[in-house]
């Protein structure tokens, strides 16, 4: 099966947020299974950053763009341990920039890049010897390229009788742009209507990529029942509710190659389920030393790592701190960025109660896995989660979570309960309303539990022996694309 992956940002060559990792990881994961993958995304700036070879490949091509015409160029590099080549549209005045979309607001013409995004890559694989069977579309940034490939291309031969796969990834993210940039993309305006490419009066990139894709996904269970109905779906909850048939959710996965305490280079001294105590102990040690402290604290350790925003449940934990600080059950350790607001709450915190919070401003990956390879107790109480890694991190290195009951959260993380845990599935501490007091609630569990050596080794060795690797997931997106394939192309009028 032949699979063109089509993604706006991917590790290791650029990355704002979740996608990046799944973009990275998932095409070694089914290369591994047998797929032919291709993957097509931008050359940012950021590309030639890495130090990784970049080359050109001499093609280019004119990519028409509402009344001019705008050129592709196309570079090919190697994504790190796998077989698959990803290739990268190149085009200095769409491309070449600070950062991916934007600061502090997005870029005014993101509209007009990523209209040429999705039409390069389409213009990319139509230029190829072999045909796609599979598109893969991921997030907005891809939206067009499903509507493309059934309104512009289809005649294309390899691209006729391909199916397109569209991908959400967070629904808060929708590609919203001025109704006149209808004009750059080359549609007919009878295309710009509430049921295919209009939002209460814009150009939605998201909402046009559910409803001309042969098939959705996304990336739980969960999530994909909740953006059905409001307020998951963000507006867009009747076309998912009308494309319930089409749609499924797959779990993440996680780069095992990168979080694996056993070889992990960031952490002081590798280990696995028979030695977790020991590997612990001396990442403890170094998280000590890191912070500025003589010693490790011998209170239970309990982390937050991850963006300081309301989404990821933060004004919960600045409540919670203010209550249970001070009770010196616990130390907290918190890494991450926020609005200046939220990181000056929290470094009010950290001087309120010295020794019991520390609080590190900033994101640092390597400091991030000293710290779950440390900690024993993970926070992740978001409001909304469409997947979550946070949490299978956690898992991997024998640290265990306290979640919300919420997307992908609900979908890894089994409620320690006297039943969950006499029949060995549980795996964490979750609770329901999104309220400080109920995190409050499942944290005091948590910690009644570490003081159970018996349990809680019994509960560590459990989420360690969990497989959330990336080849559990790519099984079932192989599933998926042989049964979209088998399908008709859903229907365009």
């Amino acid at each position: 099966m032949r699979v063109l992956m089509v993604a706006s940002e991917a590790v290791p060559f650029a990355k704002t947020g979740g996608l990046a990792d799944v973009a990275g990881a998932l095409p070694g994961a089914l290369e591994r299974l047998g797929c032919d993958v291709t993957l097509v995304m931008p050359a940012y700036r950021d590309v030639f950053t890495k130090g990784l070879p970049i080359e050109e490949t001499g093609l280019s091509f004119e990519v028409p763009l509402g009344a001019r015409r705008a050129t592709a160029r196309i570079l090919r590099g190697r994504l790190p341990g796998s077989d698959v080549t990803p290739f990268f549209i190149a085009n200095d005045a769409c491309f070449d920039r600070p950062t991916l979309y934007g600061g502090a607001e997005d870029y005014a013409d993101n509209a007009e890049r990523f209209i040429f995004f999705a039409r390069a890559a389409l213009e990319f694989a139509g230029r190829q010897d072999r045909p796609f069977d599979i598109l893969h579309c991921h997030d907005w940034q891809a939206g067009l390229v499903p509507a493309y490939q059934k309104l512009a291309y289809r005649a294309w031969p390899m691209l006729s009788q391909a199916r397109a796969v569209m991908t959400i990834h967070n629904m808060a993210y929708q590609g919203l742009f001025w109704h006149w940039d209808m004009l750059l993309t080359g549609f007919d305006w009878k295309y710009f209507n509430w049921q295919q490419m209009e939002f209460f009066g814009q150009l939605s990139f998201l909402k046009t990529g559910l409803v001309f894709a042969d098939a959705i996904s996304t990336v739980s269970p969960t999530y994909a029942k909740e953006i059905q109905h409001a307020p998951g779906g963000c507006g867009l909850e009747g076309v998912l509710a009308a494309r319930s048939d089409a749609l499924v959710g797959i779990v993440n996965g996680i780069d095992t190659t990168v979080w694996n305490p056993a070889v992990d280079r960031h952490i002081p001294r590798g280990y696995g389920p028979d030695t977790v105590a020991e590997g612990k102990d001396a990442a403890r040690i170094a998280l000590a030393a890191r912070l500025g402290h003589a010693a490790p604290d011998p209170r239970p350790l309990v982390a937050l790592v991850g963006r300081l925003v309301e989404q990821k449940g933060i004004d919960l934990v600045i409540e919670m701190l203010g209550r249970m600080a001070g009770g010196g059950r616990a130390h907290f350790v918190i890494l991450g960025t926020g609005s200046a607001d939220t990181e000056d709450a929290l470094r009010h915190a950290a001087a309120a109660y010295p020794g019991t919070i520390d609080v590190v401003i900033g994101f640092d990956e390597e400091f991030a896995h000293l710290v779950f390879a440390a900690a024993d107790i993970a926070l992740v109480p978001s409001r909304y989660e469409p997947c979550g890694l946070t949490q299978l991190y956690a898992l991997r290195y024998g640290t265990i979570p306290v979640v919300r009951a919420t997307g992908g959260l609900v979908d890894t993380v089994v409620d320690a309960t006297p039943e969950t845990l006499a029949s060995g599935r549980a795996s964490g501490f979750v609770f329901e309303a999104f309220d400080s007091l109920a995190l409050e609630h499942a944290l005091d569990r948590a910690l009644l539990a570490h003081a159970d050596r018996t349990l809680w080794s019994g509960l560590v060795r459990h989420v360690m022996d969990q497989d959330w690797s990336w080849d559990a997931s790519a099984r079932e997106y192989v599933r998926l694309f042989e049964r979209v394939r088998a399908a008709p192309p859903v229907a365009v009028s």
